[in-house]
């Protein structure tokens, strides 16, 4: 019984810890699928735009500083592309623009922008149908190159192995870069696809082609499908950096690198596919070579799971990561009533939250579905009003750029708004981008890394409160990758 005392006490004083002390710097990411949507094909433009709002607003309340929007779900766009057909997850049937005309992904951008949030693209690389029911628009490029493609299961899939299937992702993405204010680019798990049982993915025409100029035997088919992965990552990362140096390259993979019972440097689990050998995804080799800005593995499982244990996966990832940016997938059906081998309901999401941020090489969470926190208010309560009470700027990306922007200049308040200027700057890595407004006591130090002092993370040069009496309000430049400038100070009386 002390045991069990004590124990509890631990656990609550961890809590209080987490709650008491927060970070000032954690990403805190939501997914925003699109591939799963089956109402807007039935709403008008407008109503597409209010339903898009409602979430952005309630990832606001949250204290989420960056929405992951699925912009190509199958080969498809939810935005203007001259290179691949409209979504028919906008409208109902691929190939169809929204009418009245609206851009999904400009409209999220800066509406993103506006709540002082990141809008990450992600696209799927591979994948072109879910089921063999789906109708490809008549002008997809399956049509025009059929041999770029290949059939597995019940579904279509760019094949890997065909150079001409990576330079034509590698376009796409390059052509949404260039053209729109996007944050980063974004994948997820889905590369080689999930194994279909007793299939074997149907490669051998491309793997015959081209297996000897890739420098691999006839024995050797899994490390030249690995390599086919290895390069796509690499050449997108050096196509992104090329066209615009601030835009991130984040993964989110299966939790899953390798099991020990395979090789030594794996996990401790015994999950039946995993990235390395079954989705031919080596995510190491990634953060080794440094070809990915931030790694998010999905570890959707509770703790105490019998074949993907959520507590020793997170430790070894945070041992495994090479130093890039590592953030926790989050599933957040499994974080408050989780049964476990005793049969009781427990709630795992204080554990998993002190794990989180007791690991210094962890900067945050990103959660699915992001959309699923409308239906779960008792999570959203806790993120709320305990783990994300306070706002939080994202974690330095120090591969990429560490300087900070000059400081805003001529700080006032005037009829209730708080407003200043800046100097002009060429350098976009180093132009402003958002602006970090804090309120101190009047007589108190100022702490810049105390959050709960963060009033708003805003775009615009200006932020009406018409409630600030006898403080002091302190306003901070963040560049494009929330690197913070000294701060200016203006006392209310």
């Amino acid at each position: 019984m002390r045991k069990l005392i004590f124990a509890l006490v631990f656990i609550f004083l961890c809590t209080e810890a987490n709650t008491q002390n927060p970070p000032k710097r954690e990403f805190r990411g939501a997914w925003f699928p699109t591939v799963v949507n089956t109402t807007w094909k039935n709403m008008t433009t407008q109503e597409i735009k209010n339903d898009i709002i409602l979430y952005l607003d309630l990832f606001k309340s949250l204290n989420m500083n960056a929405v992951i929007f699925q912009v190509r779900p199958q080969a498809d766009a939810l935005f203007v592309s001259d290179l691949e057909p409209w979504s028919r997850f906008i409208t109902g049937e691929q190939g169809k623009a929204p009418d009245p005309f609206f851009d999904p992904a400009q409209f999220i951008i800066e509406e993103c922008h506006k709540r002082g949030m990141e809008m990450h693209a992600w696209f799927n690389p591979y994948r072109v149908t879910s089921n063999k029911d789906e109708v490809l628009s008549s002008n997809h490029l399956y049509f025009k190159k059929p041999e770029l493609f290949i059939k597995y299961g019940n579904q279509i899939y760019f094949d890997p192995g065909n150079p001409e299937s990576r330079e034509h992702t590698n376009k796409v993405i390059a052509d949404f870069v260039a053209r729109y204010d996007v944050d980063a680019v974004h994948f997820d798990d889905y590369f080689y696809p999930y194994r279909v049982p007793f299939k074997e993915f149907p490669d051998n025409d491309s793997f015959e082609k081209y297996h000897e100029a890739d420098g691999y035997g006839k024995f050797d088919k899994d490390n030249w499908r690995r390599n086919n992965v290895n390069m796509l990552v690499k050449e997108l990362n050096e196509t992104i950096k090329s066209t615009k140096p601030w835009v991130k390259f984040g993964i989110s993979p299966f939790g899953v690198w390798r099991n020990n019972t395979v090789d030594e440097k794996g996990s401790a689990s015994r999950a039946l596919q995993t990235n390395y050998d079954d989705l031919f995804a080596d995510v190491l080799e990634w953060t080794k070579n440094g070809w990915i800005d931030y790694n998010a593995p999905q570890l959707y499982w509770e703790i105490g799971h019998a074949r993907a244990d959520y507590a020793p996966l997170i430790q070894w990832w945070a041992e495994n990561n090479s130093g890039v940016n590592l953030y926790i997938g989050q599933s957040i059906w499994n974080q408050l009533e989780i049964k476990n081998r005793n049969g009781d309901v427990v709630n795992q999401l204080h554990r998993k939250m002190a794990m989180v941020r007791e690991k210094p090489n962890i900067q945050g969470n990103i959660w699915w579905s992001g959309l699923g926190f409308a239906r779960s208010q008792e999570l959203a309560d806790s993120l709320r009003l305990n783990y994300q009470r306070y706002p939080a700027l994202m974690p330095l990306y120090e591969n990429i750029d560490t300087t900070p922007p000059k400081p805003v200049k001529e700080l006032k308040y005037r009829r209730g708004v708080i407003s200043w200027t800046t100097d002009e700057e060429k350098d976009p890595l180093q132009k402003p981008f958002l602006y970090c407004i804090y309120v101190f006591g009047k007589n108190e130090t100022i702490n810049l890394n105390d959050p709960s002092k963060i009033l708003a993370i805003v775009k615009d040069k200006s932020y009406a409160s018409k409630s600030l009496k006898g403080v002091k309000v302190v306003v901070t430049s963040l560049d494009r990758l929330q690197n913070e400038s000294y701060p200016s100070s203006i006392t209310i009386r």
